[in-house]
């Protein structure tokens, strides 16, 4: 799975989830609030892609490290890292999604474009 922000246009009250469907689009949930089944879900699998996304991190900080490493072990690194930073731009782009909105009509944080 790789996350393509393009693909995953922003829509005020739908939250982008850290998931695709089986066509490889992006699936977005419509719902009130944190409390509901998915919505849970979602942030359960969130906090694990930030984890896997720092241990991915510290290994290929290791890789890089290494002068020995081998073209393999680069490319394992480097597709690691890449699957780890889409993850993690897809849980930025959702949660920003989710930023309260001031009383000027802007959102609180960083738009992307």
């Amino acid at each position: 799975m790789s996350y393509d922000r393009d693909a995953a246009p922003v829509w005020p009250g739908l939250r982008l989830l850290p998931w695709e469907s089986e066509g490889g689009k992006p699936c977005f949930l419509s719902a009130d609030g944190a409390g509901g089944v998915l919505s849970r879900l979602a942030d359960e699998i969130e906090a694990e892609q930030l984890c896997d996304g720092a241990d991915v991190l510290k290994g290929a900080v290791a890789v890089l490290g290494d002068g020995k490493a081998g073209e393999h072990a680069l490319r394992l690194a480097l597709r690691a890292t890449t699957q780890a930073f889409g993850n993690v731009l897809r849980v930025a782009d959702s949660r920003g999604a989710r930023l309260p909105v001031t009383d000027a009509g802007h959102e609180v944080g960083i738009r992307r474009g």
